[in-house]
């Protein structure tokens, strides 16, 4: 890890960085819920997105917690999942203490899960323990960068005491992320953060992207205790089921009001700082995104599975156990499984919904 050092005070940043890495205890949480219906016919209730080789030829959790996996043991990594999938989530990798599988019994938005995390990790390992926050589902083009940022918010969340979200610099105006205007700066490239912003339109985006906005990635890295403060300061949609639950993971989620930790901490919090990143994030939200984070053939079409491409370029094929042909085609998404297959043009794959619900179920939930 790269030691920094505050401009004006040599040395402070050093000694700190170097204190605090020594004292550090560390876990990583993955939160794993969802159905993923972006990515029918492929994915199901059963078999969502986070449990599907949509990037490489593993599962995207596997991928994920490979990732996170030298940072610290399975015994410090929690995974949040849907109660009707924890059972696949051990078998996927059995490394796991089944205690830190945690399944949610009704989907509580993401500051229920972290704010439950981050109590069950102030039990084991005392207020002091450091929580990086990840999602299950997402695709990293540089994992040796992604490790060091990871780092450098851990050192700054325990240093500071702050709520360390990381900003992705963007690659294009895109209207699909919620955006981040850094503020002050606090040293070296970590900054206030001035205000997060709703997914905007393609002009505003645009607007965002030129005056230096980042993608709000949903990378959060925090001392516990510090989370559970600002919960209790600012939370009350969580805060009560949290202090009256005592311990019942059923009786938190039954009596706990949803909704997002950007809105019931981050935008009211007043220790929110950001640091940017720099390692090919991409959210993988659509059957379009893999033309992103896939490797290409020598006609720029990002295929998995038996496929073959003649005279067809830009195209994404997923063939789960069908050979798929493409010719003098470009631009679709094909997706073959289980006798059943979907094509559409890359541009319509963000709009499954409305095919979906133009379908009979016979064929919709097949």
């Amino acid at each position: 890890m790269s030691c920094h050092t505050t401009s004006g005070t040599p040395g402070r940043y050093d000694s700190i960085h170097t204190r605090v890495g020594a004292l550090m205890i560390r876990w990583n949480v993955v939160l794993a819920g969802g159905v993923g219906s972006r990515f029918w016919p492929l994915s199901t209730p059963e078999r969502p997105k986070q449990l599907l080789p949509l990037v490489t030829d593993a599962p995207m959790l596997c991928d994920t917690i490979d990732r996170l996996r030298p940072s610290a043991p399975p015994e410090r990594t929690l995974v949040l999942t849907n109660a009707s999938l924890r059972d696949a989530v051990l078998r996927l990798d059995p490394s796991l203490p089944p205690e830190n599988v945690i399944a949610e019994p009704r989907p509580a938005g993401t500051c229920a899960a972290l704010a439950w995390a981050a109590q069950l990790i102030a039990q084991r390992d005392g207020s002091d323990a450091v929580m990086v926050c990840t999602h299950a589902d997402w695709a990293i083009g540089d994992v040796p960068a992604f490790r060091a940022t990871l780092d450098h918010a851990a050192t700054v969340a325990l240093a500071e005491r702050a709520l360390v979200t990381v900003g992705i610099v963007p690659s294009r105006p895109d209207s699909g992320f919620g955006y981040i205007q850094p503020g002050a700066l606090v040293r070296d490239d970590v900054r206030r953060v001035a205000r997060f912003a709703e997914k905007p339109d393609r002009a505003t985006a645009e607007r965002m992207v030129a005056d230096g906005y980042l993608w709000n990635s949903g990378i959060f890295v925090w001392c516990v205790g510090d989370l559970l403060e600002e919960i209790r300061l600012h939370t009350p949609e969580v805060q009560p089921a949290l202090e009256q639950s005592e311990g019942d993971l059923a009786r938190f989620f039954a009596e706990v009001t949803s909704i997002a930790i950007d809105v019931g901490v981050l935008e009211r919090s007043q220790r929110v700082l950001v640091l940017p990143g720099q390692f090919g994030w991409d959210d993988v939200g659509t059957w379009a995104a893999l033309h992103r984070v896939r490797q290409h053939d020598s006609q720029e079409n990002a295929m998995l599975g038996p496929s073959v491409a003649c005279q067809a370029t830009g195209n994404v094929v997923h063939a789960d156990g069908t050979q798929v042909v493409l010719y003098g085609v470009h631009d679709l998404v094909v997706v073959a499984r289980s006798g059943l297959v979907m094509v559409t043009s890359r541009d319509k794959a963000a709009d499954l919904k409305t095919l979906l619900d133009a379908l009979p179920p016979e064929v919709r939930d097949r």
